[in-house]
């Protein structure tokens, strides 16, 4: 099989979806590798290091898409790459469509099978998201405290405080992955810190290994309770492959104080505030009802080779089972690929993506032509 890795479009996104060693690795097995030149550069990875590897190195974007019977990408196809996607080919990438009815719809006409790294599932675990959640989460704790410099309008407060002085308060709505590892930063911080969650058995998890934080069954009062007294408010909410929850409407934001700080890391699929809207990091936040908000859709983008090294850990093993087996044999020897194929067939095959935009949705057996 031929593996094709584009360089990115996205703005400022500078991960690339495959290490070179990755690369070597497919080589050795006997499959191609083709990569657009420039790919690895923004995460320090030259064309010389996938030369090496094996790889072949392609001058144009178009071409890369023409070679290769599976695409592997970090983030979802942007509509000048629409067009490039056929019938037959395998797209392994985040796709987020929950909240992109165009790119839904993209990937129906083009009769690609996609596979989205965001919705595969492993005993409950998501483990393809995990990685990019733990960088946003840790990433939220310091662009809030860099927004709530004076010199970025905000209110002033120092996360950590000062002897004799109170440290900044933060709310973390949500203990999954991003949120834990938001809350671990603000109390490595010194931060005074809350974790709103409707798990019990996440809560006493979080109680146990977050010594400092404090936890709060996650319901509309408690939030509005907290909500004067904030400085630092982190969206880290998620339902696999489903639009966020609208947790924060425009009215609770009138209680937090002027120049204080949303990071809404669910932005890429759709915020949990009413007033987030996609951002970038070129112009990553704006002012509503006084609160600044950040809403980078793609956070991990700017840590580009800590995000490539850890995204590649996890997505390796899956790329190297479709390349060996095909999208069939690898679905029988991994039943978990299932719950990531997003599209197949023209079909929307995952229910919360469907139900995001008023659609019904298959079984992905279905259009694959698999047994049931």
């Amino acid at each position: 099989m031929v593996i094709g890795v584009p360089k990115e479009i996205k703005d400022q996104e500078h991960r690339v979806a495959l290490l070179p060693s990755a690369a070597y690795q497919l080589v050795r097995r006997g499959h191609g590798v083709v990569v657009e030149r420039g790919a690895g550069i923004g995460a320090g990875y030259p064309d010389s290091d996938y030369e090496t590897a094996g790889a072949r190195i392609l001058a144009e974007h178009r071409a890369v898409f023409e070679k290769a019977d599976l695409i592997v990408k970090v983030k979802e196809p942007l509509p000048s790459e629409y067009g490039l996607l056929r019938s037959g080919q395998l797209l392994f990438t985040y796709l987020h469509l929950a909240a992109d009815r165009a790119g839904t719809d993209a990937l129906q006409r083009s009769g690609v099978t996609a596979i989205a790294y965001e919705t595969l599932e492993v005993n409950r675990r998501l483990p393809l998201l995990e990685p990019m959640s733990e960088i946003a989460g840790r990433m939220s704790i310091l662009v809030g405290g860099y927004f709530l410099g004076k010199h970025h309008r905000g209110s002033g407060v120092l996360l950590g405080g000062v002897p004799g002085v109170l440290p900044g308060k933060v709310v973390v709505l949500g203990g999954g992955a991003s949120g834990i590892n938001a809350a671990r930063m603000a109390t490595g911080v010194g931060a005074d810190v809350t974790i709103l969650e409707v798990d019990l058995e996440r809560m006493r998890f979080l109680d146990i290994t977050l010594h400092t934080a404090h936890t709060l069954y996650s319901n509309e009062s408690h939030l509005l309770e907290l909500l004067p007294s904030v400085d630092l408010l982190i969206g880290a909410v998620l339902v696999p492959g489903a639009r966020a929850p609208k947790l924060i409407r425009r009215e609770m934001l009138r209680r937090m104080r002027p120049g204080s700080v949303l990071v809404d890391i669910a932005i890429d699929q759709g915020g949990c505030s009413e007033t987030s809207r996609p951002t970038t990091h070129d112009d990553p936040v704006f002012v509503d009802e006084g609160v600044i908000h950040y809403c980078v859709t793609n956070m991990p983008g700017a840590y580009a080779r800590t995000a490539t090294q850890a995204l590649t850990n996890v997505t390796f093993n899956y790329i190297q089972l479709l390349a060996d087996c095909g999208i069939h044999e690898a679905i029988q020897k991994n039943p978990a690929l299932l719950s990531g194929i997003n599209v197949a067939g023209g079909q929307i095959t995952h229910r919360a993506v469907a139900a995001a935009h008023g659609l019904s949705a298959v079984d992905p057996k279905e259009p694959l032509g698999l047994s049931s």
